[in-house]
C-alpha cells in the first residue's frame, strides 16, 4: 500500500509548511512535492488523503502507561483494568511504554511483556520498563541489566518510587546500583537504559536524584522523573534537575497547560520535558493521615487533550508543545525511528484539523488506525 497525505501543514515537529507526505511499506519515503499520478500509474493500491486545512504531525509517544492496569491501593476490587488498542489510537498514540506500579506481586513482568507484544501485533509500537515501585525491583531474568540486554522490548527500569510512603524507602546506594545496572544494560544493547522514577508528594522531592548526580558517576540523561507537578516546589526542583541534563515528565491533568507555561517561564529546559498520561493507572486519593479515601482511573486520551489545550490557552506555539509528546520522548528513550516526520522514519502520523486540533486520521507504521475520528482497526476482543 502506498499512501499520500497531501497539502497538509506539516510539523515534523518543527514547522515545514504546506507539503505532502509519501508513505511506502510502513515508512515515510518522502516529504515535499509529490506527483500522485506517477504512483497511480504503477498499478498498485494508492490511498490519497487530502489534508488541505489540516496539520500533519508525528504520532504521539506515551512513555508511561499501565498496559495491564494498575492500582489496588484500596484493596483487590480497586485494581484497574487492562488497556485496549483503541484507547491509544483514538488519542493519536502510536508508540507506548508500559510499566508496573505499586503492585509487583499480583501483577507480573511476564504479563506486561505479553500485553505489549499483543498490542504490537494489533498495530502500535510498544516497549516496557522492567521493575515496579520497589527496590530490589521485580524483573524477568533476575537482573535489571539482563532484562535490558536480553529482552527486546525492555528499554529501562521503572517506575521506581521515591518521596512516597508507598515506596520501599531505598537508600541512595541502592538507587545508584539500580540506575547503573539499567545504564550498563542500555550500553550493551544500544537502548536508553534509563531509570524512570515515580515521584511522590513527600518532603524530599527529587533530592535523591540530585544526590545521585552529585555523588556517583551517573550521566544525568539516565534519570527520568515523572509526576513532577504535585506542587510548585516540586516543579521548581524538576526545573533544576532538567537544567542539569536529566529529563522530567508531567503526568497530564487539567492543570497541565498552566504547569507547562510555568516550567518555561521559570527557566525550565523545554527540550528536557515530556508529557505522559499514566493511562489505566489508578488515581488514588489519600487524606492527610495517609488513609485511602477514593479512586479514579487515568485515560490515555489526556495526553492529546492536554497538549492541545496548552496550545489553545497558553502562550506556547504548536511547535513548542509537540516535542513534549513526540521528539523529546523519542530522544530520552532512544527511539531512533520515532517522534519525527522524516524520510526513513516509521510512518506514525496524525492528521488534525487546524485550529480545533480535532483528530481526523491516525496512522501507525503506515496503517490507518483512525479515520475521521473513528477507530477503523480494533483490538482482538474489542467490539
Amino acid at each position: 500500500m502506498i499512501t499520500i497525505i497531501k497539502n497538509g501543514e506539516v510539523y515534523a515537529p518543527e514547522p515545514l509548511g504546506i507539503k505532502s507526505v509519501l508513505i511506502v511499506d510502513g515508512k515515510i519515503a518522502k516529504i515535499g512535492e509529490i506527483d500522485e499520478s506517477l504512483y497511480q500509474k504503477l498499478d498498485l493500491p494508492v490511498e490519497v488523503i487530502d489534508a488541505s486545512g489540516d496539520v500533519v504531525v508525528p504520532g504521539f509517544i506515551d512513555p508511561h502507561v499501565h498496559l495491564i492496569g494498575g492500582g489496588g491501593e484500596g484493596g483487590f476490587a480497586t485494581r484497574t483494568p487492562e488497556l485496549q488498542l483503541t484507547d491509544l489510537t483514538t488519542a493519536g498514540i502510536t508508540t507506548v511504554v508500559g510499566l508496573l506500579g505499586t503492585d509487583g506481586t499480583t501483577r507480573h513482568m511476564t504479563s506486561l511483556l505479553a500485553k505489549a507484544r499483543g498490542l504490537e501485533e494489533e498495530g502500535v509500537t510498544t516497549y516496557i520498563y522492567t521493575g515496579n515501585y520497589h527496590v530490589p525491583t521485580p524483573t524477568i531474568t533476575g537482573s535489571v541489566k539482563d532484562d535490558v540486554i536480553l529482552i527486546d522490548k525492555v528499554i529501562g527500569a521503572a517506575e521506581i518510587a521515591i518521596s512516597d510512603s508507598r515506596g520501599a524507602q531505598p537508600s541512595l546506594h541502592e538507587l545508584a546500583k539500580l540506575v547503573a545496572e539499567a545504564r550498563i544494560g542500555g550500553l550493551l544493547s544500544k537502548k536508553a537504559g534509563v531509570t524512570h522514577f515515580h515521584t511522590g508528594p513527600g518532603k524530599e522531592k527529587l533530592g535523591l536524584l540530585h544526590q545521585l548526580l552529585e555523588k556517583f558517576e551517573i550521566p544525568p540523561i539516565q534519570l527520568y522523573a515523572t509526576h513532577i507537578t504535585r506542587s510548585q516546589e516540586l516543579v521548581d526542583d524538576a526545573i533544576a534537575l532538567a537544567n542539569k541534563g536529566s529529563y522530567v515528565d508531567i503526568t497530564c491533568s487539567k492543570s497541565t497547560p498552566e504547569w507547562i507555561a510555568y516550567f518555561k517561564k521559570h527557566g525550565g529546559d523545554l527540550s528536557h520535558l515530556t508529557l505522559s498520561s499514566d493511562g489505566n493507572g489508578s488515581l488514588p486519593v489519600f487524606d492527610d493521615k495517609g488513609q485511602f479515601i477514593g479512586l479514579g482511573v487515568a485515560s490515555p486520551y489526556t495526553l492529546f487533550e492536554q497538549a492541545m489545550e496548552t496550545v489553545r490557552t497558553q502562550d506556547l506555539r504548536l511547535e513548542e508543545v509537540l516535542p513534549l509528546i513526540t521528539s523529546n520522548t523519542a530522544t530520552v528513550l532512544k527511539l531512533t525511528s520515532k517522534g519525527r516526520l522524516a524520510e526513513n522514519y516509521d510512518a506514525d502520523v496524525v492528521v488534525m484539523q487546524k485550529g480545533t486540533y480535532a483528530l481526523r486520521h491516525v496512522y501507525a507504521k503506515g496503517k490507518r488506525m483512525v479515520e475521521e475520528g473513528l477507530a477503523v482497526v480494533k483490538g482482538t476482543f474489542e467490539k
